[in-house]
């Protein structure tokens, strides 16, 4: 781009696409770049899944979000962010994954697997759904092994253990069930942990008759194409097996952000180093929004919580640039 931007967006998520219009508004230049699809973690969400919020708490750019139900799905969501990208004619790079961010002097030199950019502010509205964590047991890396779940069909009749008591494992137990699954869960916790309150009784329900085996204070110790081993109280168990689903969460791109000049504050959740007014890093001109500003805590921000990120930035930027 001869001559450069004004700014940077590096995520062409809800918050990303955010920041876009805040610039736009304020009339300056922008690009967005994004290694995948539009609203790409979104998109990787599994099928069916609904979304805890309601559709007005996830609207950007003052574009109405209309969905059938009060609680909007993935299908509807990825509608409602298409139509905002074209309604405010949005300047987006997808397909195009950032290499590098690069301070020389006042201005940033962001590499990407396309082209090298230009532009005198950076902001990183990354998610967190690229690097799952890892169970780190033998036979892992085996194809049965999955750290995604998309829809039930493919688990027919399958015998499927499944990591986790979250939303997602809880969502992935009971819609694989409903589909046919033979359904076992192994939890590292005692109990059910916080779920959405209208899916609690109905997990609850079908562990307590015997639908749905579940585990607790368990661990998967090893995984063989035709079964698992794991940890339980009593001692050790090895059941049969077709699939494994690790519903074991996320987290930032902390190695990308480290090269970028972010740094961490001496915490647990391995949060980075940002202004809460400005959302500015530690590094002059580069920003942080979304998801990725709570570290390892992946559920402290959301959506409907981190929009105003967006203003808070583009307001500082003006602050700079005048």
């Amino acid at each position: 781009m001869n001559g450069g931007v004004d700014l940077l967006i590096i995520g062409a998520g809800p918050i990303g696409l955010a920041c876009a219009i805040e610039a736009k508004k304020a009339g300056l230049t922008y690009v967005i770049v994004e290694k995948g699809c539009l609203v790409n973690s979104l998109y990787h969400y599994p099928v069916n899944m609904t979304f805890f919020s309601t559709s007005d708490r996830l609207e950007i750019g003052d574009v109405p979000f209309v969905s059938h139900s009060a609680k909007p799905n993935r299908a509807e969501a990825l509608e409602y962010y298409r139509r905002v990208c074209t309604s405010w004619n949005l300047s987006v790079r997808l397909y195009e994954e950032v290499t590098s961010v690069k301070k020389i002097g006042q201005t940033f030199e962001i590499a990407t697997s396309k082209a090298v950019y230009q532009s005198k502010f950076v902001v990183l509205a990354l998610g967190f759904y690229d690097e799952p964590y890892l169970l780190n047991v033998p036979g892992e890396e085996l194809p049965k092994v999955k750290h995604y779940y998309d829809e039930p069909h493919p688990y027919f009749l399958q015998k499927i253990v499944i990591v986790g008591s979250g939303n997602s494992a809880v969502d992935v137990a009971l819609e694989t069930w409903r589909k046919g699954a033979e359904v076992t869960m192994i939890i590292r916790e005692s109990s059910i942990l916080s779920v959405k309150y209208w899916v609690r009784p109905d997990i609850e329900n079908r562990i307590k008759e015997g639908s749905i085996k579940a585990f607790f204070n368990s661990h998967i110790k090893s995984i063989t194409p035709r079964a698992v081993t794991f940890a339980t109280p009593e001692g050790e168990m090895t059941i049969e097996n077709d699939y494994v689903l690790a519903m074991t969460g996320y987290q930032p791109p902390f190695q990308f952000m480290s090269a970028c000049g972010i740094t961490f504050q001496d915490d647990p959740d391995h949060t980075p180093v940002y202004n809460e007014q400005t959302m500015e890093s530690n590094v002059p001109g580069l920003y942080l929004a979304g998801v990725v500003c709570g570290g390892l805590k992946t559920n402290k921000w959301f959506i409907e919580n981190s929009r105003v990120h967006a203003k808070a930035i583009v307001q500082h930027i003006q602050s700079r640039v005048q």
